[in-house]
This record gives C-alpha cells, structure tokens and sequence, in this order.
C-alpha cells in the first residue's frame, strides 16, 4: 500500500514515524514550504520535513495545493492512501485523489471541537475528558464520517503543553490502527452529528488570549491552562505587558483591580473571587515564578 503523509509541525512526527516503523510504504511527504522564525528569522524546515529527511522520504512543499504542477507530482507518487495530521485544509482534487481515501487524525473527541485549536479550547472550556478521532476528509473541515476514537482524560493540572504531547503520542497509535482497519478492508465508519449546540475550536489570535478580568477567577484559571505554554495568556500591568502560565483562584476579597504585597503574591479582581498568578513573563525577559518576578519588577 502506497501512503502519502501530510502534515506540518511535531504534533504530526510520531504518526509519520509510527507509520515507517511499522514497514508501511510511505512514498512521499507534503509539508509547510520553509519559514523564517525567532529572532534572528533564520529559515527553518517543519519538524515533519526534518524528519522525513532523515528517512530519504521525497518532500513537497506547494505554496497553492491547487497548482497545477503539485497535483501533477503529487499524482505521480500513485498513492492508495493519504493520511493527514496536523496540515491545511485540503482541495477536493487532492483528498479525492487516491482510491482508499484521505483520512485526517484530530485533536478532540468529533463532532466536538471542529476546528484549529481543539486541545486549547477543550481546556479553556473546563472539560475532564477529550481524545483523537481519525475520519475521512470531505468537503468542509473536520466534518467527515468517523473511523475510530480513542477519549483521554484532562487532569486538573494539565496544560495544553501537557495535554498536546498525550494526544501526540495516542494520537500516533490511533493512525496506525486506522491504516491496518482500511488496509484489511474493514473500515465501517459512523457520520457525524451536526447539532447547533456543538462546542468548537476556533482559531487562537494574539487577542484572543488577553485575560479578560470581568470573568469569574475559575474561568480564567482553565483560560490560562489552555493557552500554556504557547501562545500564553497575557494582560496589561501597571503599563507592561506581562503573559501568564499559571494560576490559580483566591478566596480573597480585594477591592482594587489588582493587589500585592510586591514580595510574594499578585492577585487580580474578578467577577467572582481573585486570580493569584503564579508564573508570568514580562516582555523581553524569561519566564519566572510571582516571587522571582515581584523581586525584580520595579513598581
């Protein structure tokens, strides 16, 4: 069986390499083209294509999955399966193309969370369980028919850090369950539910992680989780902007926006009790715990 693999970033490497350990016949990888990033915008490759490399797998990288010269190459590889992980949303020329199908490995236990960041709002939401769900890819995203899932527990102390590499590695399991069911020829699969009353997982932007203090404190303990460690939730203090990684609530009662013994605690008012943070970033610096923080911040 001729496999394509597609995906982008470290979330998508351990179902490729499952997949070469297992002596599955992947001719070829379709990744992100090169991008530049940190501080210095040096170029990089996408975690997928620095590991595909290291197995002489051939590597695209189309700028427009509609161009005329990937569908070409792409449909020279013949592949009889296509498995995505973690990469764009696909034309139907592509998805259509090979005889098995095109089946897609996400984050969330479907129909929940649709969309492109399923394990940060699953936490943000206050969940105690989510999982990885394999379908066939079809018009519109993450809406095709089930073949397999697999549920996962959300710790109380979780993260999305935490949480993301779990659902990696089970994640990964649950490909290579899906390939050997569609290998045998056994695949029955179930359609999806479309209820108007389906949470989802939209897309992070830099606005959207701002703190938003008119929220209960318990709230924004989950919000904080979700988005640690990457992108981060973030607000304002006394004019800098300072992200946040951990917190928890505070019975305390505080009348001002904001309280400090400028040694050992900072909490904030919200709607209902107060957020004590507990591991921040000011802009420019490391990340540090309250105290280290509160030692150096100049009031």
């Amino acid at each position: 069986m001729r496999i394509v693999f597609m995906g982008t970033p470290e979330f998508a490497v351990p179902s490729l390499q499952i997949l070469i350990e297992n002596h599955y016949n992947v001719v070829a990888v379709v990744t992100a083209t090169d991008k530049p990033s940190g501080r210095g915008k040096k170029v990089q490759e996408s975690a997928v294509k620095k590991f595909a490399k290291q197995h002489q797998i051939p590597v695209l990288q189309p700028e427009k999955l509609k161009s005329p010269e990937f569908i070409e190459k792409l449909a020279s590889y013949k592949a009889d399966l296509q498995v995505v992980v973690a990469f764009r949303m696909l034309p139907e020329v592509v998805w259509k193309m090979p005889p098995l199908g095109t089946f897609n490995l996400h984050a969330s236990l479907l129909p929940n969370y649709r969309g492109a960041a399923p394990i940060n709002w699953a936490i943000i939401n206050g969940e105690t369980i989510t999982g990885v769900t394999t379908f066939f890819v079809r018009h519109e995203i993450d809406t095709g028919d089930i073949i397999l899932q697999e549920s996962e527990p959300i710790f109380p102390d979780d993260d999305a850090g935490s949480l993301h590499d779990r659902l990696m590695v089970k994640g990964a399991q649950l490909v290579l369950k899906t390939v050997q069911m569609i290998q045998k020829g056994n695949v029955v699969t179930v359609p999806q539910s479309f209820s108007s009353d389906l949470k989802t997982a939209p897309k992070i932007f830099k606005e959207t992680c701002q703190l938003d203090f008119q929220k209960e404190a318990s709230y924004l303990v989950n919000f904080v989780r979700g988005l640690s460690p990457v992108p981060g939730a973030w607000t304002t203090f006394l004019g800098h902007h300072l992200k946040v990684f951990r917190a928890e609530v505070s019975y305390r009662t505080i009348l001002e926006d904001f309280c400090t013994d400028k040694k050992t605690f900072l909490e904030f008012k919200t709607a209902r009790h107060a957020l004590r943070l507990l591991d921040v970033q000011l802009e420019g610096k490391r990340r540090m715990n309250i105290e280290e923080f509160l030692r150096g911040f100049r009031f």
